[in-house]
């Protein structure tokens, strides 16, 4: 695969439309009319060129759920996203807690080729809350883990937690807390309100998640260290956010895509699809989180990809696993709830979606954006693209998009990423070409 690519006709997220040339791995030029003998050719016309996005909160499930998804099928899933980079979450088997678990998840992530992969290392041994796992270790490890994480868990023990801060404070790393009160949670299965009162579902009160971000603004107050909170679903969610930063405590927080878009009254179908942890919440948090984003409050969007095989999602739904998958989605929905109607510009979606995530998991080499000599790191998106969103459209394992047959804006039509295409014309390019392009690359676009 030629290392020299010429983008010819893009339109940068400020409007600016411009020729692109990729040499060895990094943007070399930024103009119009430009040329580039023996480049490959990519016609941009008509296209937004986005810096490669970021996901601070995916999970590949490697090692150990392999039947749900791998390092491999979730790159693949997020290069179609659009992604050039994700975090991997700690929740697999064994549990990413020692350095040997998430060197193994960052080596699969670079094999494959398709995006930067990033492990999370957990907070505690097991998940299971009890004590600090092998944080150090993880951190000086080659994976470099700067963010730690018991997602699908809370770290509720309020010592453990500032144990947690005050020991990533030391090499500027982070916290990523799963806010989830579990005694005010025993058994949920929706959002706490008037639908599950209806539908005779226990509920997943508000407060449960607040109450936690409250406790932990004051901790990393009190210790000094950042603190993000993982996929804020509540209008009050917003406001205690909102007052913490006013305060200058080191907080930052994500909203995923489809607590932007969908609310519990989806329940009442008993669709496991819309199952998902925290729950889908009401209308006015919804907006609270569009408003939420687009003020800064709320500074990135996270996918919270989470594939289930189908026998896990078709079923009856108390017994149904919660999660859905999002990565290949993401940018349509994002476009759909808060770009469509105004209130974020091709701008702010590029702020929310890679610079600042890269930057709270200290991800080095995504914060130059589509520059001259930054690495070469971009998406070409068509906003003006529509679809009915199918299985078609899922590159990973996973089919539990709660989207499926929705007609959604965009598509991503080309994804770029360590100056190599992982998609073309839509399309995944092929497996070894990507690996084989990795194997070039290694060393030389990041440092």
């Amino acid at each position: 695969m030629t290392t020299t690519l010429l983008v010819t006709g893009a339109t940068l997220a400020d409007g600016t439309r411009t020729d692109l040339v990729v040499r060895d791995g990094r943007i070399s030029e930024v103009g119009t009319g430009l040329s580039a003998t023996g480049a490959r050719v990519i016609d941009a016309d008509g296209l937004t060129a986005l810096p490669g996005l970021v996901d601070l909160h995916t999970h590949l499930r490697e090692p150990g759920f392999e039947h749900s998804e791998t390092v491999l099928t979730g790159s693949r899933a997020a290069a179609i996203g659009g992604f050039t980079a994700v975090h991997a979450m700690a929740n697999t088997s064994p549990v990413a807690d020692t350095a040997g678990v998430v060197e193994q998840v960052e080596s699969l992530g670079r094999r494959a080729g398709y995006v930067t992969v990033r492990p999370i290392g957990a907070v505690t041994v097991g998940l299971a809350g009890q004590q600090l796992s092998e944080i150090g270790a993880m951190a000086n490890s080659r994976a470099r883990v700067r963010v730690f994480s018991d997602d699908g868990k809370c770290v509720s023990d309020a010592l453990l937690m500032r144990r947690a801060l005050e020991y990533v404070k030391t090499f500027d790393g982070v916290v990523a807390q799963h806010a989830q009160e579990p005694r005010l949670t025993e058994g949920a299965q929706m959002n706490e309100g008037v639908v599950s009162g209806e539908l005779g579902l226990a509920g997943w009160p508000a407060v449960a998640e607040e109450a936690i971000i409250a406790r932990d603004v004051l901790l990393a107050q009190h210790v000094g260290a950042r603190v993000h909170i993982c996929h804020l679903s509540t209008a009050g969610s917003v406001e205690v956010v909102r007052w913490a930063k006013a305060r200058g405590i080191r907080v930052t927080a994500e909203v995923t895509p489809h607590h932007l878009m969908l609310t519990e009254e989806l329940v009442r179908s008993y669709d496991a699809r819309y199952k998902v942890n925290p729950p889908l919440r009401r209308q006015e948090d919804v907006l609270a989180l569009r408003a939420g984003l687009a003020d800064g409050t709320i500074d990135i969007i996270a996918t919270d990809h989470a594939p289930h095989p189908s026998e896990s999602k078709d079923c009856e739904w108390t017994a149904a696993s919660m999660g859905m998958v999002g990565l290949e989605s993401a940018l349509s929905v994002v476009q759909a709830s808060v770009v469509d109607n105004g209130m974020l510009d091709w701008n702010d979606i590029a702020r929310v979606l890679s610079s600042p995530p890269a930057a709270i998991g200290r991800l080095d080499g995504y914060g130059d954006g589509i520059a001259v000599g930054a690495p070469a790191e971009f998406t070409l998106y068509d906003s003006s693209a529509s679809r009915v969103f199918d299985t078609d459209a899922l590159a990973g394992q996973g089919r539990n998009s709660p989207f499926l047959q929705l007609r959604l804006p965009g598509r991503v039509v080309a994804t770029v990423h360590q100056g190599y295409p992982t998609v073309l014309d839509g399309q995944l390019i092929a497996e070894e070409t990507v690996s084989a392009a990795a194997a070039r690359a290694a060393g030389g676009t990041h440092g």
